[in-house]
């Protein structure tokens, strides 16, 4: 006799099916009426289905989808929306309206793209600024040459926080420089689950020197926001006297408006790590950055449910994939730094992303006091590395180690073995301080990979137990021959419209000295899982422009998984790939994308973050970045349809 619990999915599937049609579902499954298996049950739930098609009043496209989705016996479908064709739907937010989603029943969800928050919005009168106003360090609004306050578009990953004492907050990060973090309190309606905003203001990075750059992140097993700061600014560039970084086209001397236009305040080792909020209420959420997990270009961190072990992504050309195991369980404050090695597994110039073997690096051990101490005594760049120019047989001279990263190649050495902190941290070694304040230097001397290209969200399968790593492009250091060897670790085709990687996670797992690795969640290969197709469409397509293929991926950008759902979640931050950036829905068992939401023209997609259940409901984050400010912006008609949305898709049944 067939499995009873696989049967009776089988079949209440096919009731849904039928109750969209209208028609006997003893049809569908090919049952008969003698059954053995007692179906009053699933009768009821039919009805209610029943009545949910008629509140909708289901087309007949609709209920063609719903029946689709039904016979696939998916722990949640979704009703998906088309490549935006026509201006209007080129200017608009399109998202998936239906889904279905297996609970203790199946369950029709009406959900949508929802909007909290756009930027320039006040929650309540009372608020002091703004949603984006980026503020200084004296709390004061932020200015602009011609008057006009600043307030960022470029909203980026926004959490959902549900503190023990009570209450549903969100922070928000504004990715710009000085950056900013918002702390908003929101209402939650219990009858629909709809979310609005109560209030909200800016949360205070003084004590930090400013935020930078905040992009993705996540939330910790713990219950906190553990945030990013992106693009680390290039510290040996740094001019002492001005202040400056004079070769960046003025990328790093933007924060000086948060010090009232005095660079002197403040270096460049004071950013670009992991930034935790741990939210009490709205009165208290206090700002740690985490010194000790290294400075890169943190795309975000994730922490694995062992509350210790932390995925760190290094964005931009020719970065590493970063590994942090903690001394504690929830506490970051101290822990041992790694970078993989790629130890390639396909052959040269393998496409779909090539695969590969990981072993792992140790970068040795910090704490956040100690480095932070270290920067506080004022140390610069050439306290830590002397340079020597590269030879013309692209070797170093004596006594330098040739090392090839985002600034790279470049021949180093320390120009000293130790640095005097003072106070109550002394001396320190190099080697520790090198490793958090040159984290990517110090990881490609240490003989760590330094050549992924746009390497952006991780996300954690727990039910395979896989690790997921979205790789916007494949190009630059990742392709075959682009350096020589040894240093030409990965050597894969150029894919132009970006990789989901695929990892195996396990524990017993030493570093390349032999070493164990205290964690049991360390990724031992790397493998394309998902993958873009590049495509050139006919001028006469109305698909005309887009340079990958639009029922498939293009640059993935940040992701997020469905436990108990075999669903991953990838948002897309494109240009020429698609006009119009995607969130997908990709079912692994069917290994099939369903476009479950778009953007405007020029926007970005970002923060897709999975919410389980917050007081019976689930939520997809879903923020919309910079409307007409990446592209198309001769598009733009109204100033204001350029405010970015903080919003979600939902609110679905809870899914825990």
């Amino acid at each position: 006799m067939a499995d009873v619990t696989i049967f009776r999915k089988k079949r209440l599937a096919a009731y849904v099916a039928a109750a969209a049609l209208g028609v006997n579902a003893l049809v569908l499954t090919g049952c008969s009426e003698d059954d053995d298996y007692d179906d009053s049950d699933l009768k009821s739930q039919v009805s209610a289905l029943q009545q949910q098609i008629d509140d909708l009043q289901a087309d007949s496209a609709t209920t063609e989808a719903l029946l689709a989705l039904s016979l696939k016996q998916q722990p949640i479908g979704f009703l998906g929306v088309e490549t935006p064709t026509t201006d209007a739907e080129k200017r608009a937010i399109l998202a998936s309206e239906l889904a279905i989603v297996e609970t203790n029943s199946y369950e029709i969800a009406e959900i949508g793209y929802h909007t909290i928050l756009r930027s320039g919005d006040y929650a309540a009168p009372t608020d002091e600024f703004a949603f984006g106003t980026i503020v200084d360090q004296n709390g004061d609004a932020v200015v602009a040459t011609d008057g006009s306050l600043d307030i960022s578009d470029s909203n980026d990953f926004a959490s959902l926080l549900t503190p023990a004492g009570g209450g549903l907050y969100m922070v928000s990060h504004f990715e710009d420089r000085p950056a900013a973090m918002y702390l908003t309190e929101l209402n939650q309606d219990p009858a629909t689950g709809l979310l609005t905003a109560v209030r909200t203001k800016p949360l205070d990075f003084s004590a930090a020197k400013g935020g930078w750059v905040h992009c993705a992140g996540s939330v910790t097993p713990w219950g906190t926001h553990l945030g990013s700061e992106e693009y680390e600014p290039d510290a040996s560039a740094w001019n002492s006297t001005t202040g400056t970084i004079d070769n960046d086209g003025d990328y790093y001397n933007a924060i000086a408006p948060y010090f009232g236009g005095d660079l002197l305040q403040t270096h460049p080792y004071y950013y670009g790590y992991q930034v935790e909020v741990a939210v009490t209420d709205f009165d208290t959420a206090p700002v740690v950055k985490h010194y000790a997990m290294g400075r890169v270009a943190h795309e975000l961190g994730y922490v694995m449910p062992d509350e210790k072990t932390v995925y760190i992504s290094d964005d931009g050309t020719d970065v590493g994939l970063f590994m942090y195991v903690a001394d504690n369980t929830q506490d970051l404050t101290a822990g041992t730094l790694y970078v993989a090695k790629w130890n390639q597994a396909s052959a040269d110039g393998a496409p779909n992303g090539g695969s590969a073997d990981l072993t792992w690096v140790n970068l040795g051990h910090a704490d956040d006091a100690t480095i932070r101490a270290v920067i506080d005594s004022g140390i610069h760049y050439e306290d830590i590395f002397t340079e020597a120019a590269v030879n013309g047989d692209g070797t170093c001279p004596a006594t330098f180690t040739k090392v090839d990263h985002t600034y790279g190649p470049e021949c180093l050495k320390f120009t000293n073995p130790t640095w005097d902190a003072g106070g109550s941290v002394g001396v320190v070694n190099m080697d520790v301080i090198a490793s958090r304040l040159e984290t990517r230097r110090y990881a490609s001397m240490m003989g760590g990979t330094t050549e992924f290209r746009k390497m952006e969200g991780i996300t954690h399968n727990p039910d395979d137990g896989k690790l997921y790593i979205a790789m916007s492009e494949v190009s630059s250091g990742m392709l075959a021959g682009d350096r020589t060897l040894p240093l030409d670790d990965i050597r894969v085709a150029k894919n132009s419209c970006g990789v989901v990687y695929e990892s195996d996670l396990s524990g017993g797992v030493e570093d390349t000295d032999t070493n164990p690795i205290a964690s049991n969640y360390v990724a031992t290969n790397m493998a394309g899982l998902v993958v873009g197709v590049p495509t050139t469409y006919d001028a006469s397509s109305p698909y005309a422009g887009n340079t990958c293929d639009v029922n498939g991926i293009a640059n993935p950008d940040n992701i997020t998984f469905l436990p108990g759902r075999d669903t991953l979640i990838i948002g897309e931050d494109t240009g020429s790939g698609h006009q119009n950036d995607v969130i997908w829905s990709y079912n692994l068992t069917h290994d099939e994308l369903t476009r479950i939401q778009t953007t405007p023209y020029g926007s970005e997609t970002t923060s897709p973050y999975f919410y389980p259940n917050i007081n019976g409901y689930a939520y997809i984050m879903s923020v919309v970045q910079h409307p007409y400010g990446e592209s198309d912006e001769d598009k733009l008609s109204d100033v204001l349809d350029a405010r970015a949305y903080t919003g979600y898709m939902g609110p679905f049944p809870a899914m825990d």
